[in-house]
Protein backbone atom coordinates (compact mmCIF):
# COMPACT_ATOMS: atom_id res chain seq x y z
CA UNK A 1 0.00 0.00 0.00
CA UNK A 2 1.67 3.48 -1.01
CA UNK A 3 0.97 5.75 1.76
CA UNK A 4 2.09 10.03 1.17
CA UNK A 5 4.23 11.02 4.34
CA UNK A 6 5.99 14.05 5.10
CA UNK A 7 10.07 14.08 5.04
CA UNK A 8 10.03 14.29 9.16
CA UNK A 9 8.03 10.94 9.60
CA UNK A 10 10.43 9.05 7.60
CA UNK A 11 12.65 6.12 9.40
CA UNK A 12 14.64 3.48 9.37
CA UNK A 13 12.92 0.20 8.49
CA UNK A 14 10.57 2.20 5.75
CA UNK A 15 10.38 1.14 2.12
CA UNK A 16 10.80 4.24 -0.21
CA UNK A 17 8.97 4.07 -3.31
CA UNK A 18 9.46 7.66 -4.82
CA UNK A 19 10.05 11.55 -3.56
CA UNK A 20 7.87 14.14 -4.47
CA UNK A 21 8.52 16.58 -6.32
CA UNK A 22 11.54 17.55 -8.83
CA UNK A 23 13.92 14.62 -8.36
CA UNK A 24 16.83 17.76 -9.12
CA UNK A 25 15.95 18.24 -4.67
CA UNK A 26 16.13 14.85 -3.09
CA UNK A 27 19.31 13.43 -2.41
CA UNK A 28 19.08 10.12 -4.56
CA UNK A 29 19.55 9.54 -8.44
CA UNK A 30 17.44 6.35 -7.85
CA UNK A 31 13.97 5.68 -6.02
CA UNK A 32 12.33 2.45 -4.86
CA UNK A 33 14.79 1.26 -1.68
CA UNK A 34 14.56 -0.02 1.51
CA UNK A 35 15.90 2.65 4.15
CA UNK A 36 18.25 0.78 6.14
CA UNK A 37 21.19 2.98 6.65
CA UNK A 38 21.64 5.76 8.81
CA UNK A 39 23.37 8.13 6.43
CA UNK A 40 20.42 7.44 4.16
CA UNK A 41 18.03 8.99 6.51
CA UNK A 42 19.66 12.18 7.48
CA UNK A 43 20.32 13.33 3.79
CA UNK A 44 16.71 12.42 2.85
CA UNK A 45 16.52 14.93 6.23
CA UNK A 46 18.65 17.52 5.03
CA UNK A 47 17.17 17.68 1.64
CA UNK A 48 14.83 19.48 0.16
CA UNK A 49 11.93 17.31 -0.39
CA UNK A 50 8.77 17.77 1.55
CA UNK A 51 6.78 14.64 0.77
CA UNK A 52 7.81 10.92 -0.30
CA UNK A 53 5.83 7.75 -1.20
CA UNK A 54 6.36 4.92 1.44
CA UNK A 55 5.02 1.57 0.19
CA UNK A 56 3.89 -0.55 3.31
CA UNK A 57 3.79 -4.06 2.18
CA UNK A 58 7.59 -3.57 2.00
CA UNK A 59 8.42 -1.72 4.82
CA UNK A 60 7.58 0.23 8.18
CA UNK A 61 4.40 2.24 8.25
CA UNK A 62 3.98 5.68 9.79
CA UNK A 63 2.28 3.50 12.95
CA UNK A 64 3.67 0.76 13.21
CA UNK A 65 6.21 -0.30 15.99
CA UNK A 66 9.84 -0.01 14.89
CA UNK A 67 10.00 -3.58 16.69
CA UNK A 68 8.37 -5.24 14.12
CA UNK A 69 11.29 -5.58 11.22
CA UNK A 70 9.78 -5.71 7.71
CA UNK A 71 11.29 -8.71 5.55
CA UNK A 72 13.66 -7.24 4.08
CA UNK A 73 16.08 -6.38 7.01
CA UNK A 74 17.72 -8.73 8.78
CA UNK A 75 18.21 -7.54 12.78
CA UNK A 76 21.84 -7.44 14.61
CA UNK A 77 23.17 -11.30 15.93
CA UNK A 78 23.05 -10.83 19.82
CA UNK A 79 24.46 -14.21 21.47
CA UNK A 80 25.12 -14.41 25.35
CA UNK A 81 28.27 -16.31 26.35
CA UNK A 82 27.22 -19.19 29.08
CA UNK A 83 29.42 -19.17 32.45
CA UNK A 84 31.37 -21.64 30.50
CA UNK A 85 32.80 -20.19 27.69
CA UNK A 86 36.28 -19.05 27.59
CA UNK A 87 36.37 -15.23 27.37
CA UNK A 88 39.18 -15.48 25.43
CA UNK A 89 36.90 -17.20 22.25
CA UNK A 90 34.42 -14.48 22.41
CA UNK A 91 34.11 -12.09 19.31
CA UNK A 92 34.04 -7.84 20.93
CA UNK A 93 30.64 -6.57 19.72
CA UNK A 94 32.20 -3.93 17.60
CA UNK A 95 33.32 -7.36 15.56
CA UNK A 96 30.33 -8.94 15.89
CA UNK A 97 28.36 -5.38 14.56
CA UNK A 98 31.31 -5.27 11.47
CA UNK A 99 30.55 -8.70 10.32
CA UNK A 100 26.82 -8.84 10.72
CA UNK A 101 27.21 -5.44 8.19
CA UNK A 102 29.32 -7.77 5.78
CA UNK A 103 26.82 -10.09 5.62
CA UNK A 104 23.88 -8.38 5.37
CA UNK A 105 25.73 -6.25 2.17
CA UNK A 106 26.34 -9.56 1.01
CA UNK A 107 23.02 -10.84 1.15
CA UNK A 108 21.70 -7.66 -0.24
CA UNK A 109 24.05 -7.70 -3.24
CA UNK A 110 23.29 -11.06 -4.24
CA UNK A 111 19.93 -10.25 -4.39
CA UNK A 112 20.33 -7.29 -6.70
CA UNK A 113 22.45 -9.88 -8.41
CA UNK A 114 19.95 -12.20 -8.76
CA UNK A 115 16.82 -10.15 -9.91
CA UNK A 116 19.25 -8.03 -12.54
CA UNK A 117 19.71 -12.10 -14.37
CA UNK A 118 16.39 -12.14 -14.20
CA UNK A 119 15.61 -9.36 -16.23
CA UNK A 120 18.57 -9.69 -18.83
CA UNK A 121 17.87 -13.16 -19.22
CA UNK A 122 14.17 -12.26 -20.13
CA UNK A 123 15.99 -9.05 -22.37
CA UNK A 124 18.61 -11.45 -23.90
CA UNK A 125 16.08 -14.05 -24.62
CA UNK A 126 13.73 -11.61 -27.10
CA UNK A 127 16.86 -10.26 -28.69
CA UNK A 128 17.27 -14.02 -29.29
CA UNK A 129 13.98 -13.24 -31.41
CA UNK A 130 15.52 -10.29 -33.11
CA UNK A 131 13.13 -8.16 -30.52
CA UNK A 132 14.02 -5.31 -28.77
CA UNK A 133 14.22 -5.86 -24.93
CA UNK A 134 11.52 -3.68 -22.95
CA UNK A 135 13.10 0.01 -21.93
CA UNK A 136 11.45 -0.32 -18.56
CA UNK A 137 12.98 -2.87 -17.70
CA UNK A 138 16.36 -1.88 -18.72
CA UNK A 139 15.36 1.42 -16.23
CA UNK A 140 14.41 -0.95 -13.17
CA UNK A 141 17.80 -2.86 -13.51
CA UNK A 142 19.73 0.78 -13.38
CA UNK A 143 17.96 2.09 -10.54
CA UNK A 144 19.10 -1.36 -8.29
CA UNK A 145 22.35 -1.31 -9.37
CA UNK A 146 22.94 2.37 -9.04
CA UNK A 147 21.28 1.72 -5.39
CA UNK A 148 24.21 -0.56 -4.47
CA UNK A 149 26.89 1.25 -5.83
CA UNK A 150 25.94 4.02 -3.33
CA UNK A 151 25.51 1.96 -0.60
CA UNK A 152 28.22 -0.78 -0.94
CA UNK A 153 30.50 -0.72 -4.11
CA UNK A 154 32.82 -3.51 -2.45
CA UNK A 155 30.62 -6.06 -1.46
CA UNK A 156 28.32 -5.71 -5.01
CA UNK A 157 31.41 -5.44 -7.43
CA UNK A 158 32.87 -8.61 -5.49
CA UNK A 159 29.45 -10.84 -5.63
CA UNK A 160 29.50 -10.04 -9.52
CA UNK A 161 32.54 -11.46 -10.11
CA UNK A 162 31.58 -14.76 -8.52
CA UNK A 163 29.57 -15.51 -11.12
CA UNK A 164 29.78 -19.18 -12.60
CA UNK A 165 30.32 -20.11 -16.11
CA UNK A 166 26.12 -20.42 -16.99
CA UNK A 167 25.63 -17.03 -15.53
CA UNK A 168 28.17 -14.94 -17.39
CA UNK A 169 26.51 -14.12 -20.33
CA UNK A 170 23.62 -12.25 -18.11
CA UNK A 171 25.85 -10.94 -15.17
CA UNK A 172 28.49 -9.90 -17.39
CA UNK A 173 26.50 -7.03 -18.81
CA UNK A 174 25.08 -6.63 -14.90
CA UNK A 175 28.86 -6.48 -14.16
CA UNK A 176 29.87 -4.36 -17.03
CA UNK A 177 26.55 -1.99 -15.91
CA UNK A 178 28.04 -1.48 -12.63
CA UNK A 179 31.76 -1.26 -13.70
CA UNK A 180 30.30 2.01 -16.01
CA UNK A 181 28.69 3.57 -12.94
CA UNK A 182 31.73 3.60 -11.12
CA UNK A 183 33.72 4.47 -13.09
CA UNK A 184 31.86 7.38 -14.25
CA UNK A 185 31.30 8.31 -10.35
CA UNK A 186 35.43 8.17 -10.03
CA UNK A 187 35.83 10.88 -13.10
CA UNK A 188 32.96 12.81 -11.93
CA UNK A 189 30.46 12.72 -14.84
CA UNK A 190 26.94 14.05 -14.20
CA UNK A 191 24.05 11.70 -13.55
CA UNK A 192 22.26 11.77 -16.93
CA UNK A 193 25.56 11.11 -18.25
CA UNK A 194 25.76 8.22 -15.73
CA UNK A 195 22.12 7.22 -16.37
CA UNK A 196 23.04 6.42 -20.02
CA UNK A 197 26.24 4.63 -18.93
CA UNK A 198 25.07 2.43 -17.00
CA UNK A 199 22.04 2.00 -20.19
CA UNK A 200 25.13 1.22 -22.59
CA UNK A 201 27.10 -1.57 -19.60
CA UNK A 202 23.71 -3.45 -19.60
CA UNK A 203 22.90 -3.43 -23.50
CA UNK A 204 26.50 -3.24 -24.74
CA UNK A 205 26.97 -7.36 -25.60
CA UNK A 206 23.55 -7.47 -26.86
CA UNK A 207 24.31 -8.32 -30.17
CA UNK A 208 25.93 -11.53 -28.75
CA UNK A 209 22.45 -13.09 -28.69
CA UNK A 210 22.25 -13.08 -32.67
CA UNK A 211 25.89 -15.17 -32.65
CA UNK A 212 25.38 -19.37 -32.35
CA UNK A 213 25.23 -20.69 -28.59
CA UNK A 214 28.12 -23.14 -29.46
CA UNK A 215 29.91 -20.18 -30.53
CA UNK A 216 30.10 -18.14 -27.43
CA UNK A 217 30.23 -21.38 -25.20
CA UNK A 218 33.08 -22.85 -27.57
CA UNK A 219 35.95 -24.59 -24.61
CA UNK A 220 38.74 -23.95 -27.40
CA UNK A 221 40.37 -21.33 -29.22
CA UNK A 222 37.98 -19.94 -32.00
CA UNK A 223 38.94 -20.64 -35.34
CA UNK A 224 39.59 -17.24 -38.26
CA UNK A 225 36.22 -17.72 -39.85
CA UNK A 226 34.24 -17.84 -36.05
CA UNK A 227 35.96 -15.12 -34.82
CA UNK A 228 35.15 -12.94 -38.18
CA UNK A 229 31.32 -14.22 -37.28
CA UNK A 230 31.77 -13.24 -33.38
CA UNK A 231 33.14 -9.83 -34.30
CA UNK A 232 30.06 -9.27 -35.89
CA UNK A 233 28.19 -8.71 -32.69
CA UNK A 234 29.08 -5.25 -31.93
CA UNK A 235 27.11 -4.01 -35.64
CA UNK A 236 24.14 -6.80 -35.34
CA UNK A 237 23.73 -5.23 -31.57
CA UNK A 238 23.82 -1.90 -33.03
CA UNK A 239 21.43 -2.97 -35.95
CA UNK A 240 18.74 -4.03 -33.35
CA UNK A 241 19.15 -1.40 -30.92
CA UNK A 242 19.62 2.05 -32.96
CA UNK A 243 15.69 2.40 -34.30
CA UNK A 244 14.77 2.39 -30.67
CA UNK A 245 13.98 6.30 -29.40
CA UNK A 246 14.53 4.58 -25.85
CA UNK A 247 17.64 4.17 -26.23
CA UNK A 248 20.17 6.83 -25.87
CA UNK A 249 22.81 7.85 -28.59
CA UNK A 250 25.48 7.27 -25.89
CA UNK A 251 24.42 3.34 -25.42
CA UNK A 252 24.26 2.81 -29.36
CA UNK A 253 27.95 4.24 -29.17
CA UNK A 254 29.21 1.92 -26.56
CA UNK A 255 27.41 -1.43 -28.43
CA UNK A 256 28.97 -0.17 -31.43
CA UNK A 257 32.24 0.53 -30.48
CA UNK A 258 33.60 -1.20 -27.12
CA UNK A 259 35.92 -2.94 -28.83
CA UNK A 260 37.69 0.00 -30.85
CA UNK A 261 41.72 0.06 -29.40
CA UNK A 262 43.51 3.10 -28.67
CA UNK A 263 46.40 2.17 -31.68
CA UNK A 264 43.58 1.95 -34.06
CA UNK A 265 43.64 -2.26 -34.41
CA UNK A 266 40.08 -2.97 -32.76
CA UNK A 267 36.78 -3.34 -34.59
CA UNK A 268 34.30 -2.70 -36.44
CA UNK A 269 35.81 0.56 -37.21
CA UNK A 270 39.37 0.56 -36.43
CA UNK A 271 39.15 4.03 -34.37
CA UNK A 272 41.69 5.33 -32.73
CA UNK A 273 42.98 7.89 -30.30
CA UNK A 274 40.23 10.73 -29.83
CA UNK A 275 38.41 8.80 -32.52
CA UNK A 276 36.65 6.96 -30.01
CA UNK A 277 34.42 8.76 -27.88
CA UNK A 278 34.73 8.71 -23.52
CA UNK A 279 31.93 5.98 -23.71
CA UNK A 280 33.12 3.57 -25.74
CA UNK A 281 36.77 4.03 -24.49
CA UNK A 282 35.47 3.23 -20.73
CA UNK A 283 32.86 0.29 -22.28
CA UNK A 284 36.55 -1.40 -23.19
CA UNK A 285 38.32 -1.41 -20.19
CA UNK A 286 34.89 -2.45 -18.27
CA UNK A 287 34.45 -5.12 -20.69
CA UNK A 288 37.42 -6.69 -20.59
CA UNK A 289 38.38 -6.22 -17.05
CA UNK A 290 35.34 -8.09 -16.29
CA UNK A 291 35.39 -10.90 -18.63
CA UNK A 292 39.63 -11.31 -17.52
CA UNK A 293 37.69 -11.71 -13.55
CA UNK A 294 35.22 -14.25 -14.66
CA UNK A 295 35.13 -17.96 -15.26
CA UNK A 296 34.84 -18.54 -18.36
CA UNK A 297 34.22 -22.02 -20.42
CA UNK A 298 37.47 -21.77 -21.84
CA UNK A 299 39.45 -20.37 -18.92
CA UNK A 300 40.15 -19.77 -15.20
CA UNK A 301 38.94 -16.28 -13.94
CA UNK A 302 41.94 -14.22 -13.52
CA UNK A 303 42.58 -12.49 -9.99
CA UNK A 304 41.83 -8.31 -10.01
CA UNK A 305 45.56 -7.76 -9.85
CA UNK A 306 46.57 -10.15 -12.71
CA UNK A 307 43.96 -9.01 -14.85
CA UNK A 308 44.96 -5.24 -14.17
CA UNK A 309 48.35 -6.11 -14.89
CA UNK A 310 47.85 -7.40 -17.69
CA UNK A 311 45.65 -4.80 -18.94
CA UNK A 312 48.21 -1.86 -18.41
CA UNK A 313 50.70 -4.19 -20.45
CA UNK A 314 48.63 -4.40 -23.22
CA UNK A 315 50.08 -0.86 -25.19
CA UNK A 316 47.73 0.48 -27.46
CA UNK A 317 44.81 -1.46 -26.21
CA UNK A 318 43.55 0.92 -23.62
CA UNK A 319 42.96 5.01 -22.81
CA UNK A 320 45.72 4.96 -20.23
CA UNK A 321 44.56 7.66 -17.97
CA UNK A 322 41.59 6.89 -18.16
CA UNK A 323 42.77 2.95 -17.68
CA UNK A 324 44.29 4.45 -14.38
CA UNK A 325 41.08 6.33 -13.04
CA UNK A 326 39.49 2.70 -13.75
CA UNK A 327 42.23 1.46 -11.09
CA UNK A 328 41.23 3.91 -8.59
CA UNK A 329 37.63 3.55 -8.82
CA UNK A 330 38.03 -0.27 -8.18
CA UNK A 331 40.63 -0.32 -5.63
CA UNK A 332 43.11 -2.49 -7.65
CA UNK A 333 46.65 -1.40 -9.12
CA UNK A 334 49.27 -3.29 -10.79
CA UNK A 335 52.15 -4.91 -8.56
CA UNK A 336 54.95 -2.60 -9.23
CA UNK A 337 53.61 0.47 -10.30
CA UNK A 338 54.81 3.90 -9.23
CA UNK A 339 52.53 6.47 -7.84
CA UNK A 340 52.22 9.61 -5.94
CA UNK A 341 50.06 9.45 -2.48
CA UNK A 342 48.02 12.43 -0.86
CA UNK A 343 50.54 12.29 1.51
CA UNK A 344 53.16 14.10 -1.17
CA UNK A 345 55.04 10.64 -1.31
CA UNK A 346 56.01 8.39 -3.98
CA UNK A 347 55.91 4.57 -3.78
CA UNK A 348 55.65 1.53 -5.49
CA UNK A 349 52.75 -0.62 -5.45
CA UNK A 350 53.65 -4.02 -3.44
CA UNK A 351 51.80 -7.32 -3.67
CA UNK A 352 49.23 -7.27 -1.19
CA UNK A 353 48.83 -11.43 -0.63
CA UNK A 354 45.18 -11.38 -0.78
CA UNK A 355 42.27 -11.27 -3.30
CA UNK A 356 39.88 -8.79 -1.30
CA UNK A 357 42.74 -6.44 0.99
CA UNK A 358 43.45 -3.13 0.61
CA UNK A 359 46.29 -1.86 -2.05
CA UNK A 360 49.54 -1.64 -0.27
CA UNK A 361 52.30 0.92 -1.11
CA UNK A 362 56.01 1.32 -0.80
CA UNK A 363 56.60 4.96 0.32
CA UNK A 364 60.27 5.80 -0.44
CA UNK A 365 60.76 9.46 -1.82
CA UNK A 366 58.92 12.67 -0.44
CA UNK A 367 57.41 15.04 -3.35
CA UNK A 368 57.85 18.17 -1.33
CA UNK A 369 61.29 17.90 0.42
CA UNK A 370 63.21 16.28 -3.46
CA UNK A 371 64.76 13.71 -0.94
CA UNK A 372 64.07 10.04 -0.40
CA UNK A 373 62.88 9.32 3.18
CA UNK A 374 62.66 6.05 5.18
CA UNK A 375 60.31 3.69 3.53
CA UNK A 376 57.18 3.22 4.72
CA UNK A 377 54.92 0.39 4.00
CA UNK A 378 51.72 2.41 3.70
CA UNK A 379 48.07 0.53 3.43
CA UNK A 380 45.33 2.99 0.87
CA UNK A 381 41.68 3.29 1.73
CA UNK A 382 38.79 5.30 1.15
CA UNK A 383 38.59 7.57 4.25
CA UNK A 384 40.55 10.42 4.81
CA UNK A 385 42.10 8.77 7.81
CA UNK A 386 43.99 6.77 5.37
CA UNK A 387 46.22 7.60 2.32
CA UNK A 388 45.38 7.40 -1.00
CA UNK A 389 46.81 7.20 -4.61
CA UNK A 390 46.84 10.31 -6.78
CA UNK A 391 48.27 9.31 -10.29
CA UNK A 392 51.14 7.18 -11.64
CA UNK A 393 53.78 8.58 -11.83
CA UNK A 394 57.42 8.48 -14.55
CA UNK A 395 60.32 7.68 -11.98
CA UNK A 396 62.78 9.38 -14.05
CA UNK A 397 60.51 12.93 -13.87
CA UNK A 398 62.43 12.74 -10.30
CA UNK A 399 65.51 11.70 -11.44
CA UNK A 400 64.68 7.80 -9.90
CA UNK A 401 65.98 5.06 -11.61
CA UNK A 402 64.89 1.39 -12.26
CA UNK A 403 68.17 0.53 -10.53
CA UNK A 404 67.10 2.89 -7.08
CA UNK A 405 63.58 1.06 -7.50
CA UNK A 406 65.21 -2.22 -7.49
CA UNK A 407 67.39 -1.48 -4.71
CA UNK A 408 64.76 -0.49 -2.20
CA UNK A 409 62.41 -3.40 -3.01
CA UNK A 410 65.49 -5.90 -1.99
CA UNK A 411 65.80 -3.81 0.80
CA UNK A 412 69.01 -2.07 -0.18
CA UNK A 413 69.10 1.73 0.09
CA UNK A 414 68.81 3.43 -3.33
CA UNK A 415 71.70 3.66 -5.88
CA UNK A 416 71.76 7.04 -5.97
CA UNK A 417 71.46 7.97 -1.91
CA UNK A 418 75.05 5.54 -1.69
CA UNK A 419 76.47 7.61 -4.21
CA UNK A 420 75.35 11.05 -3.08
Amino acid sequence: MYKSILRDQVRIGMFIHRFEGSWFKHPFWRGRFLLVDADDMTAIAQSGIERLIIDTSKGLDVDEPASLKPSGIIAPVTTTPSRSTNSATVKPARAIRQDDGRERARIEASRVADRSKKVMREIFDAARLGKAGQCAAVTAVVADLTTMIEKNRQAFLKVLRLKSKDEYTYLHSVAVCALMINLGRQIKLDEATIADLSTAGLLHDIGKMLVPDALLNKAGRLTDAEFSLMRTHAERGFELLKDIDAVPELALDVCRHHHEKIDGSGYPENLSGSEISLAARMGAICDVYDALTSNRAYKEAWTPVEAITRMQSWDGHFDPALLFSFMQSIDTYPVGLIVQLRSNRIGVVLDNGRRASRPKVLAFYSTREEAWIDNEIVMIGETLSRDAILANVDPADWGISQSDIDAILNGRAPNRQLAG
